[in-house]
């Protein structure tokens, strides 16, 4: 596709996901929040590691595992340092794990907020008749495809379909069926604006 502007599009999720447990303290189900903070234990060689997750309503306290038993010598020392000075871009690795909280725990509530930063690749956007997207995610994220498009372009979920039907619109990896799932790192999506009336504004769009 000739006048190729390439964009990259850094994803960050802004809100972990939160386990649905059973708060002893106010008596049902609540949500927990993470706390950003670990809890390391040792207790000889052993070491237990934790990241504490608080409940939103009464402030009572679970842990998450994230060692256990653990002997020192198998330990990195760089892990038990950050796990000791609760470094943030460890919690919020551990935080966004939905697949891991989700086997420790079971019910999970999920959060579609993102925030998107976009960096110019390649090509000019005044010419542009073309757009490549890349996407880079720093944690997993809910948020469907479509939706991340339909709000950062400027443009509805609809017309996004119509693209996709007149192979306006390709997505790499997984095709069309991507739409309709969660955004996720190393996507690509590759769409063609030769012919739309309002080619400008969604190139605009996309550059942010």
């Amino acid at each position: 596709m000739s006048g190729l502007l390439r964009i990259r599009w850094a994803i960050a999720p802004a809100i972990a996901p939160r386990p649905l447990i059973n708060c002893n303290r106010c008596g049902g189900i609540r949500s927990y929040r993470c706390s950003e903070k670990f809890r390391v234990n040792a207790n000889g060689k052993r070491i237990d590691a934790w990241l504490i997750y608080r409940c939103t309503g009464c402030d009572n306290s679970w842990n998450f595992t994230i060692l256990e038993r653990c002997n020192r010598r198998d330990i990195e020392p760089k892990l038990l340092a950050a796990l000791e000075s609760n470094d943030p871009a460890l919690a919020r690795r551990h935080a966004f794990d939905a697949t891991a909280l989700r086997s420790r725990i079971g019910r999970i509530e999920e959060f579609p907020d993102v925030a998107v930063r976009k960096e110019l690749l390649g090509g000019g956007p005044d010419c542009a008749t073309a757009l490549w997207v890349e996407l880079r995610l720093d944690a997993a994220t809910s948020l469907r495809l479509d939706r991340l498009l339909a709000g950062e372009l400027g443009i509805s979920r609809s017309r996004l379909q119509a693209w996709d039907d007149r192979r306006l619109l390709v997505v790499e990896p997984d095709g069309a069926r991507a739409l309709r799932r969660p955004a996720r790192d190393g996507m690509a999506i590759r769409i063609d604006l030769g012919g739309e009336a309002d080619r400008e504004a969604v190139v605009s769009a996309a550059c942010g």
